[in-house]
């Protein structure tokens, strides 16, 4: 018995990274997995791996019919839908506050905060009808900390967290809890960002208290399915920093950007 058999998951951003990591260890924990991707290559590739208890759907969370159609896929295949990953991120890049443009800050709200509300919206009556869901929301150190140089991420990450945070109080009552993970891990969108900027892997790392940034499918996913079970049933309005403790004193990263200070 796995831990989430009979479960329905649906994971955004689930072609690589900590959302590849998350749906494969939930199909290993017995859940039926919706992998929702824009990228049809790596999407399909997942669900392939996992098997046939997934299927990839592509999917653009900044777009709300996309988001909505993809929970319905999972209801029509499969029911149901139990637990909510929010994971999808592909916006942002690094410079200072200053220079950040209205369409940057637009396209990070729209995929860092928007698409997770508009799944949540979606998913809550399936959820509420059967008195029981879980919606993890795939939050940031980088906006608890105020990272330099990504404010269009920090800012949609923090306000996902303060929507986190506000369902769960909403929502108590109905069986449905809903929790934040701020992980430490070598993500899609980190390792994006470190071929950019090659010095910040190497400065993540020695800044962490564990001397390295988490591996997505080992140190982050076995923290999601946990959120996803039925051991989180009186876990709700949580954040969970699975980070190695690089919450605990901050990080001290200040990258140049554009040569100054």
């Amino acid at each position: 018995m796995g831990e989430l058999d009979g479960r329905v998951a649906v994971v955004t951003g689930a072609g690589d990274g900590i959302g590849r990591g998350v749906a494969r260890r939930f199909a290993a924990e017995g859940a039926r997995v919706l992998v929702a991707e824009l990228n049809e290559e790596t999407g399909a590739a997942v669900a392939a791996e996992i098997g046939e208890n997934a299927r990839f759907v592509r999917t653009d969370v900044t777009d709300r019919a996309q988001v909505e159609a993809m929970i319905a896929t999972a209801v029509e295949t499969w029911g149901s839908v139990d637990v909510l990953v929010n994971n999808a991120w592909g916006a942002g890049t690094v410079s200072r506050v200053e220079t950040k443009t209205d369409e940057q800050l637009a396209r990070g709200f729209a995929m860092g905060y928007y698409g997770p509300l508009w799944a949540m919206q979606a998913a809550f009556p399936h959820m509420k009808a059967r008195g029981w869901g879980r919606v993890v929301n795939m939050c940031s150190l980088n906006g608890v900390n105020a990272h330099m140089g990504t404010l269009e991420y920090n800012s949609a990450k923090e306000a996902l967290r303060t929507l986190t945070r506000t369902a769960a109080r909403e929502w108590a009552p109905t069986g449905v809890v809903v929790n934040a993970i701020c992980p430490g891990a070598k993500s899609a969108a980190f390792r994006r960002m470190a071929a950019e900027h090659p010095e910040i892997e190497a400065a993540a790392d020695r800044a962490n208290p564990m001397g390295r940034l988490g591996d997505p499918e080992t140190d982050i996913a076995p923290v999601a399915v946990f959120l996803a079970s039925e051991g989180a049933r009186y876990l709700t309005g949580n954040t969970l920093f699975a980070d190695g403790g690089s919450h605990i004193n901050g990080v001290a990263w200040t990258p140049d950007l554009d040569g100054e200070q």
